[in-house]
């Protein structure tokens, strides 16, 4: 099938919903869902979005955590819009319908504080403000008559010069996308999506490790498709590790345990319950997350255990229940009560800080093509993320990218020469033990050599069996009929590449890439 939009949105998180609510009036929208429209990084989304809303606080205070969480190597023009126009994308979520949680007197909003913020400024809908913002965005969008969402539609590859038979290479300039290809899960058919212009929303690379607090869709498409369209990327040696993940081992996604209840009075401790940040960080359970997760990291190979202690019981009983409702709930299932037990807790994979390269329009390096939220790389974050950005940085640069998008389309034509997929002389591969095995071995390949702590012989190591992985992949990619299986394997095999790359040339420690080699 083929099909033709003005604006073409990949992934419904909110970073696309909230463009296509912006440039929706100006022509036909269509959001394609990898899965449900309501699955992605945004609904697990604990903490909240952080903004600079009342006198008590500054644009500069804000600017200046950022800057010092990012490592000194943030874009700090970059830093200053996004943050100087946080309070507009705020108030236009709660315009969306977004409910966050007010004070008592219900005059202004309740904000959190989370670690490597210096006031209290976090948004948030008790201990689950992406599923709020998620629900919000999600009901404006289907009230809207010139958006559609379609569920269960995997895009493939974007459309470029490369599939009119030109010859396309990293160094070819004025690289355009004319839209994507998407494979429909349910009649397994690889449909032609035409487009003025393409927004890529589609998350992180989380799946990528072992360990990852982001749900199973997170598998760097967005990434990946632009890494083989010869697109611009940047900074994918920062992975962040959140430091506290519930220790539940048979459960995947790992639960997230916000950041927030460290802010509300949480405190660290190693497995024989004793308090371990001072040996570290000044600002104790409240550093950033780079030193708060290399720390855990550490104390838990000293001692050789497989997680350590958040100790809640310090925080008031109805203020545990009551503002931290999913958690204690969550732990409840698994015996643990946190108004009197410890929560056992280890780091994992959460959030990429690099990405698609793109301008302060949220234009990537291929001309009409966008990309926004956590596949994008702005320079907001530098080394590593300050808590609740993300959000934050989503809006912000989805509606860049819908101002940039409304004028471009009015002058930009639909490009009718694009062939359809042609997968002739493809057989069904029902070998699925290969798909299941490889990502196996390279989730466990990424965790162990190219985690929170590296090395170059890890690295190196790394490289060279990821190098193996790739040709046999490759091998079964190119006689196979393509799943959504085998194209996940592929994407996140571009991404350990494009991390381990990375990685290697960054010689030295700064924000989330930390080498013993480089000390």
């Amino acid at each position: 099938m083929r099909y033709e939009v003005d604006f073409l949105v990949i992934g419904s998180g909110i970073a696309g919903l909230s463009y296509a609510l912006k440039v929706a009036p100006y022509g036909k929208v269509c959001i394609l869902c990898k899965g449900e429209a309501a699955e992605g990084s945004t609904r697990y989304a604990q903490g909240g979005i952080a903004a600079v809303m009342y006198d008590s606080d500054s644009f500069d205070k804000h600017i200046q955590d950022t800057l010092v969480a990012g490592d000194g190597i943030c874009d700090r023009s970059v830093v200053e819009m996004t943050i100087r126009e946080a309070p507009d994308r705020i108030r236009e979520l709660v315009q969306y319908g977004v409910n966050f949680d007010k004070s008592r007197a219900g005059d202004r909003f309740d904000l959190h504080r989370e670690g490597g913020h210096s006031e209290f400024r976090i948004l948030h809908h008790k201990d689950n403000t992406g599923a709020e913002i998620e629900r919000g965005l999600l009901e404006a969008v289907y009230s809207h008559p010139n958006i559609e969402i379609k569920e269960h539609q995997f895009a493939i590859d974007i459309i470029t010069q490369h599939h009119l038979g030109q010859r396309v290479t990293k160094h070819t300039p004025d690289i355009e996308c004319y839209g994507v290809y998407a494979l429909d899960c349910k009649t397994n058919q690889i449909d032609t999506y035409l487009a003025k212009v393409t927004l890529l929303a589609t998350g992180g690379m989380g799946n990528v490790y072992t360990t990852t607090t982001t749900p199973i869709v997170s598998t760097g498409d967005g990434v990946a498709m632009v890494h083989r369209a010869r697109g611009v990327l940047a900074d994918l040696e920062f992975m962040q590790f959140h430091p506290t993940s519930l220790y539940n081992p048979a459960e995947k996604p790992a639960f997230l345990i916000t950041e927030a209840m460290r802010g509300a009075g949480a405190i660290l401790k190693d497995h024989k319950g004793n308090e371990f940040m001072h040996k570290y960080d000044k600002r104790l359970s409240l550093a950033p997350r780079d030193i708060v997760a290399r720390a855990i990291d550490n104390e838990m190979k000293i001692a050789g255990v497989d997680h350590l202690y958040l100790d809640a019981r310090g925080i008031g009983k109805d203020e545990l229940i009551n503002g931290f409702p999913t958690i204690y709930a969550k732990c409840l299932e698994l015996g643990i009560n946190i108004t009197k037990d410890m929560i056992p807790i280890r780091p994992a994979a959460h959030y990429q800080c690099g990405g698609i390269k793109v301008n302060r329009d949220g234009e990537s390096s291929i001309h009409h093509l966008y990309a926004a939220g956590e596949c994008a790389c702005t320079g907001l974050h530098g080394g590593n993320r300050l808590a609740s950005n993300s959000l934050l940085e989503a809006v912000v640069y989805a509606h860049n990218a819908a101002m940039s998008a409304i004028e471009r389309v009015k002058s930009r034509q639909l490009c009718h020469q694009v062939p359809d997929w042609n997968a002739e002389g493809m057989v069904l591969n029902e070998e699925m033990v290969l798909i299941t095995q490889t990502k196996r071995e390279l989730q466990e390949l990424m965790w162990n050599y190219v985690g929170i702590v590296r090395s170059d012989l890890r690295l190196q190591r790394a490289f060279d069996r990821l190098n193996l992985i790739f040709r046999e992949t490759e091998d079964l990619y190119n006689r196979s009929v393509l799943t959504e299986e085998l194209s996940e394997l592929r994407n996140l095999i571009a991404c350990a590449y494009l991390i381990i790359k990375m990685a290697r040339a960054r010689r030295e420690n700064v924000g989330l890439h930390y080498s013993i080699d480089l000390v």
